[in-house]
């Protein structure tokens, strides 16, 4: 296990490390390097050698007055070049631009036009990754299922057969009852696993690691989302009438100034608020945790090589404990999500007892 560990962070300190080198005529700038990785990119980024960058070209397909331009992201050339009247702004194009495709003339000047953007970017291309993953993992397991039906589980079946019963037994079942849970069963096992192997897969520097999937806010507040919507669909009779009319509540917090309706109404936006940030959070913190204790080598580094390491061993210690931590997060961070939608839908089908 442990040379598993030190080989993992030997590929990881390569890969950041060469990064650096490229840059060695510049300051070291640990926040720009932070941001970058934990960025979104037109192209996925495999290593750097000298002033060779080796990376995957990923589509570019932008919309700008009707016309659709489909290209790859090569055409840029690491964002050195426009193509075809566009580029990846850079700090010069102004604030708010860096890293977005922007309209420029034949002179490279931003022409102040932005074109519709849906481009495949490396969050992207890591989603369908991890969709492929879960995928091949649900129908493979099916398909052994049925081969050994009558039998014991076995090998990935047995994986399989561990997520559904734990989402089932764990989550499902006390959050939404017994005659219910089957119908959100599927959603909760979804969201679990697309939410743990994206987290997992995040922690990896290397292809088809390295995407910060769940530390982009968009992604996490698509997910909520997701809850939020299946859980106001859901909801019935007995789950309105507690937001609109509070049964129990004196009348005066209710009328002539509604403050109990319009608090419970909030609450409803807050809930999948408080889904999109503590997930986004969690997981960002904990890359730049990382990745912090990593620059540090390279800031004593760029003052001497000696002391780069000499004071390496403490940062390489705490890299080490973050990323074990990092993996318990993962998990963690998708069960109380998936548990905290279980119970927001639970809370919206629950039948009124008195009834």
């Amino acid at each position: 296990m442990m040379k598993r560990i030190f080989l993992f962070l030997t590929l990881f300190f390569a890969t950041f490390g060469s990064v650096v080198a490229n840059e060695e005529t510049e300051k070291f700038d640990a926040g720009k390097l932070i941001m970058e990785h934990l960025g979104d990119a037109y192209y996925w980024h495999i290593f750097t050698y000298g002033s060779l960058d080796v990376s995957i070209p990923l589509p570019i397909i932008l919309i700008n007055d009707g016309q659709v331009d489909v290209f790859m992201s090569s055409k840029f050339h690491h964002g050195h070049s426009p193509y075809k009247g566009y580029k990846i702004a850079t700090e010069q194009d102004g604030e708010g631009l860096e890293g977005s495709i922007i309209c420029v003339d034949e002179n490279g000047v931003y022409t102040g036009k932005t074109p519709l953007d849906f481009s495949i970017t490396k969050n992207v291309f890591a989603i369908f990754i991890v969709t492929g993953l879960i995928i091949f993992l649900v129908l493979r397991g099916a398909k052994i299922a049925k081969k050994r039906e009558g039998q014991a589980p076995k090998g990935l079946l047995t994986v399989v057969e561990y997520f559904i019963s734990f989402i089932k037994n764990d989550i499902a079942l006390p959050s939404i009852g017994e005659h219910k849970y089957k119908k959100y069963l599927p959603y909760l096992l979804t969201a679990f696993l697309f939410i743990f192997f994206s987290n997992l897969l995040g922690l990896f520097p290397f292809f088809p690691g390295g995407a910060n999937i769940t530390g982009n806010i968009a992604v996490t507040l698509c997910l909520a989302l997701f809850t939020f919507v299946i859980t106001n669909v859901s909801g019935n009779k007995h789950y309105w009438k507690h937001i609109i009319n509070m049964p129990g509540v004196p009348w005066w917090l209710k009328f002539p100034l509604p403050i109990m309706p319009v608090v419970e109404i909030l609450g409803l936006f807050t809930k999948p608020f408080s889904l999109t940030i503590r997930l986004f959070a969690n997981i960002t913190a904990g890359h730049v945790m990382i990745l912090s204790f990593i620059c540090i080598i390279f800031i004593f580094g760029e003052k001497s090589v000696a002391l780069g390491y000499g004071t390496s061993i403490l940062p390489l210690f705490f890299a080490l404990f973050m990323t074990a931590l990092e993996v318990l997060v993962a998990f963690i961070q998708a069960y109380v999500f998936t548990l905290l939608s279980a119970i927001y839908i639970g809370m919206a089908t629950e039948e009124d007892h008195a009834e």
